[in-house]
């Protein structure tokens, strides 16, 4: 695969990216985790147009468009893990041409710092994960984190009614959704969640160790989806695991110097499944895995970047992997030609 890297912004502390649909037109978002720092949306051909969603923010972990919505997202924002008591905090944003982005206050909720948002019957629900309940400073992780869920009301604004579904994840840190269904990395292990109409939503752990982050994709096609993970919370192993009658278990383990690894999501890139991921230290790569020849291969993107987070997109003429590079202070994309 053949990448081309376009630098879109200087980002102090680049942390969040996301790929939204504003007015029917495929745009990325990237924002800082540092305080009073800014996010900005890109659009655009090659993303070249640069609108401000906000300048003086900070804190943001996420961005997940409303579904069913037309130009809204929910996002985290005042997340800082030395600030106690905590922030965090869900806002709401709106876009139009005439007014730009309007944001505004949904909900607080002590240590947020992943979301998503569900669809069940037609009904949005937030499902919020808590990092730590309670932190008395940056390196106390005494108590563990939660996991809740509310249903999203038509104007996000008037709050939400979180409820309670779990408790007991210590560096409750790792998520991501697939098939519809929600995983949750702890030093617990990988918890998943299965969101239900008319009951109460499910959780089952289903890997025990610590788990940092997670992503599933059928990279080698086999018809089942293999699980790759970040071990420990922010750590220094990636591991790829498939699905057997007995759990599962390690078929590939990544094979560079890795040091606080934080990114991973499992997509497809011309057509092939595979996992794109990201390291903070050492190398900091950007990095793609793919299955071919009967055997797991890794292509480094690129290196010095850092990726925090990263999304992978597809336009009409190209995919892309939008990241924010937080090593190099770097909102970027990368495109891959058809």
């Amino acid at each position: 695969m053949k990448f081309t890297h376009k630098h879109l912004d200087e980002m102090y502390r680049a942390y969040a990216a996301s790929i939204l649909t504003i007015d029917n037109e495929t745009v990325t978002l990237v924002a800082s985790e540092e305080k009073g720092h800014p996010c900005y949306m890109y659009s655009g051909k090659n993303f070249e147009n640069k609108e401000v969603v906000w300048e003086d923010g900070g804190g943001c972990m996420s961005i997940i468009q409303i579904p069913n919505k037309t130009n809204e997202f929910l996002a985290v924002r005042e997340f800082y893990l030395k600030v106690t008591p905590s922030l965090s905090k869900l806002v709401w944003g709106k876009y139009s041409k005439d007014t730009g982005w309007v944001i505004k206050d949904v909900e607080h909720l002590p240590y947020l710092h992943r979301f998503d948002i569900y669809t069940v019957n037609g009904q949005n629900y937030v499902v919020a994960a808590t990092i730590a309940d309670d932190k008395d400073h940056k390196e106390d992780w005494s108590r563990p984190g939660s996991i809740y869920v509310a249903k999203l009301p038509e104007d996000p604004t008037v709050g939400l009614d979180f409820e309670k579904i779990g408790t007991g994840y210590f560096r409750n840190h790792g998520y991501c959704q697939f098939e519809g269904n929600g995983y949750f990395g702890s030093d617990q292990g990988l918890l998943k969640l299965t969101p239900h109409a008319d009951k109460k939503w499910e959780l089952e752990m289903i890997l025990e160790g610590q788990i940092g982050e997670a992503a599933f994709i059928d990279v080698n096609n086999d018809g089942k989806a293999e699980l790759m993970t970040i071990e420990p919370f922010h750590g220094d192993t990636m591991k790829i695991y498939q699905e057997t009658d007995n759990g599962y278990e390690e078929v590939f383990k990544y094979p560079y110097e890795v040091d606080f690894a934080h990114t991973i999501v499992g997509d497809t890139l011309n057509g092939i499944n595979c996992f794109v991921g990201g390291v903070r230290r050492v190398n900091c790569e950007l990095f793609v895995i793919t299955y071919e020849d009967n055997e797991y291969k890794v292509q480094l993107v690129d290196e010095g970047a850092g990726p925090s987070k990263l999304m992978v997109g597809h336009l009409e003429d190209r995919d892309f992997i939008i990241s924010a590079n937080h090593t190099r202070n770097e909102s970027a994309v990368y495109f891959l030609e058809k």
